[in-house]
């Protein structure tokens, strides 16, 4: 197995992005549409934060609703916004960072995704999924 592979090798670049003035309703629509789990908040093309499927979940009904319909409002959404759900100021990486300095991270901090961010901006997001077909790859 390569040992000092970029990060930049595996992370997902064609990026799916959130504004802080969108609603969570149209994050869920993002999720259920290119079935991903994280997308980056930004303002302009600086991270301020992430959002989860997860994070979605935890405030809404979303998770008791088939998955397949993507009309369903759920009055909860309208209580919160994006600022207040997703994780503020998540830690970054660069395009240079190792894939294995990456997975270390992500072990000891129980994260699933990491922003890369070159000279203050984003250019790409490395999860879990990404370490695991990197991982395939290799057998």
């Amino acid at each position: 197995m390569k040992k000092r592979v970029p990060v930049s090798q595996i992370m997902t670049s064609d990026l799916i992005l959130l504004n802080l003035t969108d609603s969570l309703d149209k994050a869920e629509n993002l999720f259920k549409k290119f079935k991903i789990r994280h997308i980056p908040v930004v303002n302009s093309n600086t991270i301020v934060g992430i959002l989860s499927y997860t994070d979605l979940l935890r405030i809404s009904f979303a998770d008791a609703i088939d998955e397949q319909d993507e009309d369903v409002e759920t009055v909860v959404y309208n209580m919160f916004s994006i600022a207040q759900v997703m994780a503020k100021t998540p830690m970054t990486v660069s395009p240079t960072t190792t894939i294995k300095e990456v997975a270390e991270i992500l072990i000891k901090q129980e994260f699933h995704a990491l922003p890369v961010v070159e000279n203050k901006e984003l250019v790409g997001i490395v999860t879990t999924t990404d370490l695991m077909k990197y991982l395939l790859e290799q057998y």
